[in-house]
């Protein structure tokens, strides 16, 4: 079922043939781009426009009301309603020890730089609602910017006709867990453009949604290519892409697991990537062996079946695991698994990867939901240079300098002599005139 890339013995760059799901995102944002200038220039009446032609309901007002996500809660059922609260409490656990404290630097006496760490004043969390609803993601997204101390949030998600036009009532009901009571029922690219322009309703401004500052949250490629257009309005997280998971495994892992895995991941989406890196070709045909009987037993076979057999997945030979671990980091997955002898020494020595999950006992699934860890993480390779969303991502570095007159005075002529450098010698003059003689008469700060 998998495609197979053999490299042992070979000389080839792994980045030349490693799999990796197709997204078009500059193309996507082409698309787009006039839905977000549909929403820039009329706001709620482009909105309901937009919503009626893609999600097929026809909005009157796109707040979800508090009463619907009191509702949503109430009407939880009490084993979902424990996997929520569970899954919450471990997340803030976890997110709880993220939490920059202040530093102050003392350089010169005199002279500290103190870095303050500011939380952003206004976040929009999107929420997918399209092959699957995700009750988790609101979680995952929701405790980070609470732990960080962000002041307002919104939720968005797109409407769900089954629903009457509200989004899932799980997801309705995992805000109302954490306290959120900023809703909309809008999703796609309107969704990120009403984040970022803000929108109305009523002239009144009675139902309204304010913009953010940033939008985090996965989402489809039109929400990603809303996001790149609309980054610099606001900030972003990232810009999501088809789920993956990478799997290295030695002879000794279980072909069980491993195809349970990669079916897991497979379940998002036809272009989901599940990727295996193993030295032994008895556990990549045993582990084909385990697709072939487990895939049709799946809910979601056949949405798993392109998945497993597209381009973006299949099974990377290599010579021994020093090879595959110059895979994995070169592939640089969302999710990686270690299923190998002595797993946490191969995983402490992995550069890249969004979350790695180590042994046969951490499979990714629990790292979506109630491993405490977070699950928007970096996909398409990007883990080479960015991180999952945690506290972080919601906190700004403020540096705040203060210096007396002997610190500055002391290191004055180093600033002139840089200043002129790069021949800008009023920046120069500004730490001189502090230090020059001034005329008889004249004194600094004196008032009419």
């Amino acid at each position: 079922m998998l495609n197979r890339i053999d490299l042992r013995g070979s000389g080839r760059d792994p980045r030349q043939v490693l799999p990796r799901a197709q997204l078009d995102v500059t193309a996507a944002a082409e698309q787009v781009r006039p839905i977000v200038e549909a929403v820039r220039e009329h706001g709620f009446t482009a909105i309901r426009d937009l919503t009626h032609r893609f999600d097929g309901v026809l909005l009157d007002r796109f707040r979800v009301p508090a009463e619907a996500i009191a509702q949503a809660e109430s009407a939880l059922e009490p084993e979902v309603r424990a996997a929520l609260v569970e899954s919450i409490a471990r997340a803030r656990r976890v997110h709880a020890d993220q939490r920059r404290a202040d530093v102050t630097t003392e350089v010169v006496p005199g002279g500290t730089v103190t870095e303050r760490w500011v939380p952003v004043d206004r976040v929009g969390l999107y929420v997918p609602g399209g092959l699957a609803v995700y009750p988790s993601t609101v979680v995952m997204n929701v405790v980070p910017a609470q732990t960080a101390g962000v002041g307002s949030l919104a939720v968005v998600s797109p409407p769900q006709p089954e629903n009457g036009g509200l989004p899932d009532a799980r997801v309705l009901a995992a805000c109302a867990l954490l306290g959120v009571d900023e809703v909309y029922a809008v999703g796609g690219a309107q969704a990120i453009a009403m984040l970022a322009y803000g929108a109305a309703t009523a002239a009144d401004g009675s139902d309204r949604c304010d913009p953010v500052d940033l939008i985090t949250g996965p989402g489809n490629v039109w929400v990603t290519a809303a996001k790149r257009l609309l980054r610099g309005v606001v900030g972003i997280d990232a810009e999501a892409g088809p789920t993956e998971i990478a799997i290295l495994a030695d002879d000794t892992a279980d072909p069980v697991h491993v195809a349970a895995d990669l079916i897991s991941q497979a379940e998002h989406d036809p272009l989901a990537a599940s990727v295996l890196v193993t030295p032994s070709v008895v556990l990549a045909d045993a582990v084909d062996r385990e697709l072939r009987r487990q895939v049709p037993e799946t809910k979601h076979a056949d949405r798993i079946s392109t998945a497993l057999s597209g381009p973006q997945s299949g099974t990377v030979l290599v010579d021994d695991l020093e090879a595959g671990l110059r895979v994995v980091d070169l592939y640089a997955a969302e999710h990686l698994e270690i299923q190998t002898r002595d797993a946490r020494e191969w995983a402490m020595r992995v550069r890249n990867a969004g979350a790695i999950f180590v042994g046969p006992y951490a499979p990714v699934s629990l790292g979506d939901y109630c491993a405490g860890s977070n699950h928007v993480l970096p996909t398409g390779g990007c883990a080479r240079h960015s991180s999952g969303l945690s506290v972080q991502s919601f906190l700004r570095g403020i540096h705040i300098v203060e210096y007396d007159e002997p610190a500055l005075r002391e290191t004055a002529a180093h600033v002139v002599t840089l200043a002129g450098v790069e021949d800008l010698p009023a920046h120069g003059q500004a730490v001189l005139a502090r230090f020059a003689p001034r005329p008889a008469g004249d004194s600094a700060g004196a008032s009419a």
